[in-house]
This record gives structure tokens, sequence and C-alpha cells, in this order.
């Protein structure tokens, strides 16, 4: 099932988005700075001038070169010329420019080499940071008598002033003008026979086609013979090559080595033997598709291997959660480097894919937009897989819940609880919350606080604090530091006593365990020193009212009777 079919799901929608975010911040950041205001009191806006097109197609570097291998294929020589920069011509050279055409196609066939098209610049300025200057592209080499040397175009301006780019007045003035001779000939055209040589396909002997091809298989060949003894060599002196991961490399590296060496051993040996520019040119292109074949097969390979090889451990570990990680990221990047290679290809044959991932990221950002839960559950796993703050089995508390961790998926985590229900929190929420890990934990907390009668006497709590002390130390199973009993506080219904030591168990229920055992003989030890436990209670103190004395209340009446008399008066 290709790409292009499967539904678009949020994953794909992620990974779009993902995919072409870098461009769309460049983009941003591009319009962003046109937005801004510029100072035009001190600089103004060149703008370049708008040439009509040149019916040679000679604006550009690549257009040049382009138009002379079309121009000579088509044995149209006289049209060849108008690509050569001839001011200047060779010392004593009374030839005219077709002439000068021929002698340039014939030394590219015998001894140069013209860079494929993808690598020529096809701008009208050429190619910036070359170091060689506004007005000079190098586009191949080229050797003569021993001696290699480079081929250029360089810019000239026509009769209004347009840019036009020629073979520099350099590279002619370089160019032999009189045929080698027969034996100084290539290997092609000596081996050749007659009749493939007279009958010609595109403006190129028949010939020059099919030992093209041959030598393709036989570099093919060669390559296969050169990787297979590597790995053999490899595998007779390198004790590991055997193991696992060693061979799952290898394997991985074998068959993209091939590719590359295939091109490599092709391109070196169609120029010795003398393959025409015109057909060599021709597979020019095809070469680098191959190469980025070999990479992307390579970066495919290594990903399935990387991603197998952590599902199996995994598998072993029972860590289902990294599975559906691996399994996600393995889909992901594989998804990548097949978009990567479409536009890479795109790109090799000369078409312009900016406009098509701008369209692709602002559809990646309506796509991004409508899965945003999807994005944070997706992080959200991530980072439970990468931290790690609790696994499957693991017992916990997360938030209020309360339970086992059974599966830690891509979108939620599902907990067990007491109650044997499952509870499902998404992962984008789970990872915020506070989560607190008991399976964890190297030894458990002894913190009871018991409370004694008040009719216990201070001899006794000394007595039975010394007697409890000696249990906790006496255990094997409780931690020396610390381990202490202290009496801590005067309650409001009975005398605290505070314990605090560490149990060494291996899970909760040997803890439960300990501790029955300790409580009880905690009563032992209360029980023996003739005290006990106190209960929540209150005293109620009971009295009879003997009210007012009625005498008493008769003679302060009187007073105020009397007070009240005199104040009258």
């Amino acid at each position: 099932m290709s790409i292009a079919n499967k539904p678009l799901t949020p994953t794909y929608s992620l990974l779009l988005f993902l995919l072409v975010l870098v461009n769309l911040t460049a983009s941003a950041l591009s319009a962003q700075a046109q937005l801004l205001p510029s100072d035009t009191s001190d600089s103004q806006e060149v703008l370049a001038p708008q040439w009509a097109e040149d019916s040679l197609g000679r604006r550009t570097p690549r257009g040049t070169v382009d138009g002379f291998i079309k121009a000579v294929a088509a044995e149209d020589y006289s049209k060849a010329a108008h690509y050569l920069n001839i001011e200047k011509k060779p010392r004593g050279a009374k030839q005219d420019g077709a002439i000068l055409a021929q002698a340039l196609q014939r030394l590219l066939d015998q001894r140069g080499n013209i860079m494929p098209y993808s690598w020529i610049s096809n701008e009208t300025s050429g190619l910036a940071g070359d170091n060689l200057g506004p007005n000079l592209d190098r586009v191949g080499t080229a050797t003569y008598q021993g001696e290699t040397f480079d081929l250029f175009v360089e810019k000239t301006e026509g009769p209004e002033g347009e840019p036009i780019w020629q073979f520099s007045s350099e590279t002619i003035q370089r160019v032999p003008l009189e045929p080698e001779k027969v034996e100084d000939l290539p290997l092609t055209d000596r081996l050749l026979p007659t009749y493939l040589k007279e009958n010609k396909w595109g403006g190129v002997p028949i010939g020059h086609w099919l030992a093209m091809v041959m030598l393709a298989a036989l570099a093919y060949l060669i390559a296969w013979c050169i990787t297979a003894l590597i790995m053999f060599i490899t595998r007779s002196l390198w004790r590991k090559a055997g193991e696992e991961h060693v061979t799952g490399i290898l394997k991985a590296f074998a068959l993209p080595t091939r590719l590359y060496l295939t091109i490599w051993i092709l391109v070196a040996s169609s120029r010795e033997a003398g393959i025409s520019i015109i057909v060599r040119q021709q597979f020019s292109e095809l070469n680098i598709i191959i190469l980025l074949v070999a990479l992307l097969l390579l970066l495919w390979r290594l990903v399935d291997f990387i991603t197998r090889f952590s599902e199996k451990r995994l598998t072993r570990r029972g860590n289902s959660a990294g599975i559906s990680i691996v399994l996600f990221l393995r889909r992901s990047a594989k998804i990548a480097i097949v978009v990567f290679g479409i536009i890479a290809i795109l790109s090799t044959f000369g078409f312009d894919v900016t406009t098509g991932l701008a369209a692709l990221g602002i559809g990646g950002i309506a796509l991004a937009l409508g899965a945003q839960k999807t994005v944070e559950n997706f992080v959200g796993s991530v980072t439970l897989i990468a931290d790690q703050p609790i696994r499957v089995g693991d017992f916990c508390k997360v938030g209020d819940t309360v339970g086992t961790v059974e599966q830690i998926g891509m979108r939620s985590t599902r907990i067990r609880t007491n109650d044997r229900t499952i509870v499902t929190i998404p992962n984008g929420e789970f990872s915020s919350l506070k989560i607190e890990n008991y399976t964890h934990r190297d030894r458990f907390w002894f913190h009871p606080v018991l409370g004694l009668r008040y009719e216990t006497t201070p001899g006794q709590i000394r007595s039975i604090l010394a007697e409890l002390k000696a249990l906790l130390l006496a255990h094997p199973k409780v931690s020396p530091d610390p381990a202490r009993v202290r009496f801590v506080e005067l309650g409001a219904d009975s005398l605290k006593l505070e314990f605090f030591a560490y149990v060494l168990a291996k899970d909760y229920n040997e803890f439960l365990e300990i501790q029955e055992e300790l409580i009880l003989s905690i009563m032992d030890v209360i029980e023996e020193a003739g005290s006990g436990f106190a209960f929540p209670s209150q005293t109620l103190y009971l009295t009879r009212d003997k009210g007012i004395e009625k005498a008493q209340t008769q003679e302060a009446e009187n007073t105020e009777l009397n007070r009240s008399e005199e104040d009258a008066r």
C-alpha cells in the first residue's frame, strides 16, 4: 500500500507538520522581514531588470551547457558556436566558431567531463560562494597532454546589456584544434566495428550507447565482488562480526555501498573509455538519482535494524509502551525518508519544490491544529518512556487514583485500581500529575503513634521506652539507623509515644507481616509493664447547687432601698 493511499490519521498529520515546520519558520521570518519598515533615505531597493528570454537559453550557466550539448548532439555546430566566447581565438587559429565547437566536443568526448545539470547554477547571477567571482562558474574538467584543467563558463553582455553565459575564452584557448592520432583515440572508438560507429542515435554512434550499458552491468558486477570480498574478510578477521547487532549493520551497508561503488566505477570507466559526452551527460542525472537512492536505502535499512533490535530488547523486558514508541518512530522515520527522497529527486530533475512545500506546510498546520490533543498525548507518552517514573506492573498513586499500571500506550495509560476497575488517563494529563510510585521503595516506614493511659507513672514510661527500643534493635528486619522510640506529648486523653524506624522488606506484603509482628510485641511489652492503651475519653464532674442565701438577699435589697430614699431627699 503506497503512502498516498493511506488514510490521513493524526499521526501522519503530526509528521507532515514536523517536516514542514522548518520551511514554514523560514518563510515566516522572511515575510516578517519584508514587513519591517526600511530606511528609504539611506538606501534604495534596486530591482533587477526583466530581460527577454534568450532564444538559445544562455541566460544561466545550466542553460548554456545544456544548449551546447543539444546542439552538438544534433550536429549543428554553427548553433553550438554561439555558446562559445570566441572573441579571443586560440593562437594561430583561422577556423570559425563551428570548428571550435567541434573541437570542444572532441575534447569532452575523449578527455573531458561535465558536471550533472543539477549541480550547475540555473540563476542568471551564477553560483554564489564558489570563490570564482560573479562572472565565472566552473562546469567540468578536461585533460590534455597529461594536464587536467577546469572548464568555465563566463557571463558576458548582449547588445542591450542583457546577461549571456558562454564557455569562457580561457577555456576555448586550451581546446586542441587538431584531432588526435588513431592510436591515441579512446578505447571505444578503436574497438567498435564500423557499422556501430556509422549508425547514430541522438547524434551519437549506437556503439557508445551499447558500451555504456555494458559498462554499467560490468561496474555492478565488480562492485558486487568488492562488497562480497569486504564482507568475507570482515567476518573472517573480526570475531564480533557474527553477533546480531554487528551483522545487522553490515547487511544494512552492503547494498547501498554496492550501488555507490557501481556509480563511481561507471563514471570513471566511461570517461576513460571515451564514451561520448552526450551519452555520459544523459546518464549523469540517473547517476545522481541512484546515489540518492543508495543514501535513502542506507537510512531505511539502518532505521529498520535499529528499531527491530530495540523492539526485541523491549519485548524481552516486557516494555509494551516502549515497543509502541519504537513502532511509531519507525513509521515516522520511513515516511520522512520517502518525503525527503521525493523532494531531492524532484529537485534533481529541476522542479521547484518550494511552492509545494509551502502549500504542504499550510495543510500540515491545519491538520496539526485539529490534532492538538493527539500531539499532547504523544509528547506525554514520550515523556513517560524517557523519564520512566512508572512502568507496567508498578503500584502507584497518580493524582487521586491508586492502583497497578497495566498498560502505557501511545495515547493513554491504564491503571487497575484496588476495586479492580480500570482507570484510563490520557498521557498528556498523566505526565503533568503528581506521581507517587510505591513499587520502587527500598524500605518501608514504620511510624505508629501510641497513646498510654494517664495513670502510667514516669518510671513505667522509662521502662517501656527501654524495652521498645530494644525490641526494634533486636529485630533482623528493622534498620538500626534510625530506630527510635520517644515520649513526645502530653495529649488531651493520653501520653503519646512515637516510633520512627524503617523495615527492610522486599514488598508491601512482607512489610505488613513484619509490622503485624512488631505491633503484637509492643502490646506485650506495655501489658507486662502494667500499663495500657488509652481510649479517647472525657471526665464529667457532678455536684449539687445550694442556691443563694435568703438573708443575704434581703439585706442587699434593704441597702438598695435606703440609698434610693437618701437620694430623694
